[in-house]
């Protein structure tokens, strides 16, 4: 990381050396595996059982609604392949990959489902679930905030249509969590969360799981799991994951705060100096995706890339392509391919952004000039 500005939170984050020193519990200790009944396996299991209790314990939720999984993609598919059964499925076609892809499969092979249409707003409206609910409609997953914009729904208020109307509702909660406070409803059927995006190991994430919720596994084996997920649990992720949200947790308001400063500091600069707008309003507090108008986002990423400041096109699930979400909320080609997404974390610095912001003038009014 040294030298480099690193703008591109929502791809992952920096690993916090307080998780990594957590992990070495594990990395650097005795052959753990919280199957065994042994005393190493004993002790493994106490590690699991106390990591689930201090995330139930932050999240406000009980030990046993948590499946440890190997991250975000496979806790959305654990949620919609074992919650989902048979009827109509509400969704948008800006969902993550790992949610529209999925449904996507599901579509071709004969299940209703309506991708429902956001337009510029960037999110879909509780007035449009209702809509768009059917008398078979069984599943609602929407992601509670976009990867790309940043733009969030309105989580809670979704929630409790679904709930009237007997329906599961499903979020993919992976770039909420350590962004912003929330609560989980009774009206929530599963979240899904990653390590990764909030300073924790790649590899490890879980599934919130209401309890007494009919839900049937996705990977098959040993009773791993509460028999959700088999296979030997990943303890040093799961303690690395627990550290993490443990640390997102710590002084949350002060660094909701400090990232939103950077994050308005950067846009309102760069708004004022240059011909560029934001997409998004109702944001999480670390995401800026801009359009600069008139230039290749790629070229542009290429230039800042050499100055050792980091930033992407939109999702890293799709990179190298026209973002999808940017084009399905009605943006135009020419337009979206000059996007570029920054996502900020706790680790950025006023030093840092300013700098950037100095690079991003002087680039793009570089491009421009050739342009010409």
């Amino acid at each position: 990381m040294k030298n480099y500005i690193y703008l591109d939170n929502n791809a992952t984050t920096q690993l916090d050396k307080k998780v990594l020193k957590t992990m070495l519990i594990d990395l650097k200790g005795p052959p753990y595996n919280p199957s065994s009944i042994h005393a190493f396996g004993r002790k493994a299991l106490s590690l699991l059982i106390e990591s689930k209790k201090k995330i139930a314990s932050l999240l406000k939720i009980y030990p046993d609604e948590i499946v440890f999984t190997s991250g975000g993609t496979e806790a959305v598919n654990l949620l919609i392949n074992g919650i989902y059964k048979k009827g109509h499925i509400i969704t948008t076609d800006i969902e993550h990959q790992c949610v529209y892809n999925t449904l996507l499969n599901f579509q071709k092979k004969g299940t209703p489902v309506s991708f429902l249409k956001t337009g510029l707003l960037g999110k879909v409206t509780p007035k449009q679930i209702k809509e768009a609910i059917r008398e078979d409609t069984s599943l609602i997953i929407l992601s509670a905030v976009n990867s790309e914009t940043g733009i969030k729904i309105d989580m809670e208020e979704i929630s409790e249509i679904a709930y009237e109307k007997n329906i599961s509702f499903i979020i993919d909660a992976v770039q909420l969590l350590g962004k912003s406070f929330f609560t989980i409803k009774k009206s929530m059927t599963g979240l899904a969360f990653s390590g990764h995006k909030i300073h924790g190991p790649k590899g490890i994430g879980f599934a919130y799981i209401k309890k007494n919720s009919n839900i049937t596994p996705l990977i098959i084996g040993g009773k791993q799991e509460n028999n959700l997920r088999a296979g030997t649990e990943n303890l040093s992720g799961i303690l690395g994951l627990t550290k993490a949200i443990e640390l997102s947790y710590t002084n949350l308001t002060k660094n909701i705060k400090k990232i939103k400063r950077l994050r308005d500091h950067f846009e309102n600069f760069l708004v004022k100096k240059l011909n560029i707008s934001i997409i998004g309003e109702d944001r999480i507090c670390n995401v800026s995706n801009m359009i600069f108008k008139d230039v290749e986002a790629e070229d542009m990423l290429i230039l800042l890339d050499q100055k050792k400041i980091l930033a992407s096109h939109g999702s890293a699930c799709a990179a190298g392509s026209i973002s999808r979400v940017l084009l399905n909320m009605g943006i135009k080609r020419e337009i979206a391919r000059s996007a570029i997404r920054f996502s900020f974390s706790r680790f950025n610095t006023f030093k840092e952004i300013k700098k950037a912001e100095k690079e991003i003038i002087r680039i793009y009014k570089k491009l421009l000039l050739f342009k010409k």
